[in-house]
């Protein structure tokens, strides 16, 4: 079943839904916008980095019918524990509220896990990065960097 949620303010539906054979090439042809190319991995490369580990749950995020963008986490309490491994909106799409939303549908799936009280995100820095976008939704900066370029923010659950 997937995972929904709507505003109250708008008619539009905000749902999490596996990504298949019928909507692969789809999710794969989703862009961000120029500006924020270097802040997320397309789609396909996250797609071929699912195939190879077991930890990894994707979703499309659709607004009513639309292909909107697509998420993708670390789904497991091990290693770096439950982290937002990709998040990304298309960019026809960006401005509508979309990504909040798909993020409080991630949190919403976390909060079902095994021993998930928090969840992470790891945010490339610079001009327009996405640090400021998840402190809004109440992730806060732990000191902890990925690979010296991304800095890692927590969620409580």
């Amino acid at each position: 079943m997937p995972l929904t949620m709507s505003r109250e303010h708008r008619d539009d539906v905000v749902r999490l839904e596996p990504v298949t054979p019928e909507n692969v090439r789809a999710v794969c042809d989703l862009r961000v916008a120029p500006t924020q190319q270097s802040f997320v991995e397309p789609n396909a490369i996250s797609l071929a980095e699912a195939y190879v580990h077991d930890v990894a749950w994707c979703r499309a995020v659709y607004v009513g019918e639309d292909l909107a963008g697509f998420v993708m986490l670390h789904d497991s309490p091990d290693g770096p524990g439950y982290m937002l491994w990709r998040l990304m909106i298309d960019a026809r799409f960006q401005g509508r509220g979309l990504g909040r939303r798909a993020v409080a549908l991630v949190a919403e799936y976390v909060r079902t896990r095994p021993g998930a009280s928090w969840l992470s995100v790891g945010a490339h820095q610079g001009d327009g990065g996405p640090g400021p976008f998840y402190e809004s939704l109440g992730f806060a900066a732990t000191g902890e960097l990925i690979d010296d370029e991304e800095v890692v923010y927590a969620l409580p659950l």
